[in-house]
């Protein structure tokens, strides 16, 4: 099944969008091997499966941000025409109810998987963040430094902006 969808390919595609680690519908439709409009189709035959803490369309300000970050091309290139649908952990679940198929199914677990993997990870990051706290305040100021360097190692790394287009 791991030769199927590589944990690192789904990882790629989970984003966070309003507060929730979400997966676009061209994402989803890619890996579930389906068109996003037959994926879309399917969810809006069963719109009563899907209520607003399971998908949600991007509005236009995200959809244009998502565009200017991925690399969306626009639609006078045959880009998409409308802002995707953003599906979280319990509407890709839902999914493979819909869609039916092997492949749908097979996907989805590997899907939940990885969602599983990244809230352990989140989970981990946070126990050891607190643990950090403990030890800072049961020791004095000469590890202050040591402190502040595993901090920044634990950090998120900013995104830099990188300039399209040649070098001079």
């Amino acid at each position: 099944m791991s030769a199927l969808v590589p944990r690192e390919r789904i990882e790629q595609t989970i984003l966070l969008i309003r507060g929730h680690n979400v997966m676009l519908d061209s994402d989803l439709a890619q890996l579930y091997g389906v068109t996003v409009g037959r994926l879309n189709e399917a969810v809006k035959r069963n719109e009563d499966r899907f209520p607003g803490d399971f998908m949600f369309q991007l509005t236009k300000a995200e959809f244009e941000n998502l565009k200017s970050q991925i690399a969306i091309s626009s639609s006078k290139w045959g880009g998409r025409r409308h802002a995707p649908y953003a599906f979280t952990e319990q509407g890709v679940a839902m999914l493979s109810s819909v869609l039916r198929s092997k492949r749908a199914v097979e996907v989805n677990i590997a899907i939940m998987r990885t969602f599983v993997r990244l809230r352990e990870m989140i989970s981990s990051n946070k126990a050891l963040a607190r643990r950090l706290t403990d030890l800072e305040k049961k020791y004095d100021g000469q590890f202050q430094v040591v402190f502040e360097a595993i901090r920044e190692l634990m950090a998120e790394p900013t995104p830099r902006s990188r300039r399209i287009g040649f070098k001079t």
